[in-house]
């Protein structure tokens, strides 16, 4: 019985010290930025900028020349820079912590198609892998269930707050469908060559998502006597309060998905992927369809293809004229933090750092529906936002002095500050 105290007061003590920071109080005093660059992603860069906010809000944004009034904290900023914070969509952030633990692992539920399934009930607002995203800037996420065909509903969250409820920005966004594909890999164990092949199953596939959602609108237009859960999820869809994100990557994939979507009467879809979307562009502008593209550091899927194909495709597609965010398709979580630096890699492709930052801020923004308050620098939008020594797409010199959600100062402190403290003095000490 003493050894399992000790062993329960060691487990305590273990999580009590890597917890996630307490989450910081409301905001109590205006503050003010000022002699920073301000990069507030609607193309414009404010060099020797002042940027005031109160009670939560930006309530100026302009050049440190100007005359206003200063409160009476003021952060000295020179040679910094101040960003709006980053988005990261379409990661189960918070819903799994280990992949190989299954206890820490709620991304998936059983079944095919489950529209009804919320991931915000779900969500774990003391995950360690999201406090080590603040610390690159990464302050909103979408948290999106995995698997299967239809996986669920997903909804918007910042990155500070005591439980789910605190944390949501906006509860169940969008529906989240993973459109299937006209070729497989070859599954070896069956004896099949390796390789991709042609998959045999890919109209039944097709059909059985047009015939639920069709089945949907169809109870949708009537009074039913008892309420059909999966189906009533769908409800926003079709009067287009809700979005359908839709992952798709083939030329062929991507037509029929949008085709098939739009004469059902889905009025908000999202391409979520889009490894061909440069080969449908016309298709897709002509069909206001946004894309959150494959992140620039992965390899190309096809043999064919260019070493550097998807280094520049959110760059290619924004040039094209789409409204193009980043996401990042890797099943790891952990990588989220690498976000800016996706982004960063973009600017090397033809557009500018600016047009670049808005991969992950005002087009993010745009596309998930929270750009009243979120995603720029503009007076009137919430007070989300960091200050980098330097270049904040550039891994060398992302590095935050500052953060802020909604006006409260964040905690930079994580596991691993911790871990960096301890040992830093590790062997100078020994010397």
């Amino acid at each position: 019985m003493k050894a399992f105290k000790l062993l329960s007061l060691g487990l305590i003590s273990t999580f009590t010290i890597s917890a996630q920071q307490t989450p910081a109080q409301k905001q109590q005093e205006a503050i003010a930025i000022e002699g920073a660059t301000i990069h507030t992603a609607t193309g414009e860069v404010i060099e020797n900028g002042l940027l005031i906010f109160d009670a939560g809000v930006i309530t100026h944004v302009g050049s440190a020349l100007s005359k206003i009034a200063r409160p009476e904290k003021v952060i000295e900023a020179k040679g910094k820079h101040v960003y709006p914070g980053f988005i990261a969509p379409t990661k189960s952030l918070g819903l799994v912590e280990i992949d190989a633990v299954r206890a820490s692992n709620d991304e998936d539920e059983l079944g095919e198609l489950i529209p009804h399934v919320r991931s915000i009930i779900a969500y774990n607002a003391e995950s360690q892998v999201i406090e080590t995203l603040r610390q690159n800037g990464i302050l909103l996420g979408q948290i999106t269930p995995q698997g299967g065909t239809i996986s669920g509903t997903s909804s918007i969250v910042q990155f500070d707050a005591w439980n789910w409820e605190d944390a949501a920005v906006k509860t169940d966004d969008g529906i989240h469908l993973s459109w299937p594909s006209i070729l497989r890999r070859g599954r070896w164990w069956m004896d099949e060559p390796r390789g991709y092949q042609p998959n045999k199953d890919y109209l039944e596939q097709w059909t059985k998502i047009i015939q639920f959602l069709s089945e949907a609108k169809a109870y949708l237009n009537t009074n039913p006597n008892s309420i059909h859960l999966p189906f009533e999820s769908t409800r926003g869809l079709f009067d287009g309060t809700k979005r359908l994100y839709v992952s798709a990557d083939g030329e062929k994939e991507i037509f029929d998905a949008v085709s098939e979507l739009k004469d059902l009467g889905i009025k908000r879809i999202v391409l979520v992927g889009g490894y061909q979307a440069e080969k449908q562009l016309d298709f897709l502008k002509t069909n206001d369809i946004p894309v959150l593209a494959h992140n620039p550091h992965e390899l190309p899927n096809l043999d064919d293809d260019a070493y550097d194909y998807v280094y520049g495709l959110a760059a290619r597609l924004h040039k094209g004229g789409l409204l193009v965010g980043i996401q990042n398709a890797s099943k790891a979580n952990f990588q989220v933090r690498n976000l800016p630096f996706y982004a960063g890699h973009s600017a090397g492709y033809g557009i500018s750092k600016e047009e670049a930052l808005a991969l992950i801020t005002s087009n993010t923004a745009k596309i998930l529906g929270i750009d009243n308050q979120y995603g720029s620098l503009v007076v009137g939008k919430s007070a989300t936002l960091f200050i980098s020594e330097g270049d904040a797409l550039d891994m060398r010199t992302n590095q935050l002095s500052h953060a802020f959600i909604d006006g409260r100062e964040l905690s930079l402190e994580t596991h691993q500050t911790e871990l960096w403290k301890r040992y830093q003095n590790k062997y100078s000490s020994q010397e």
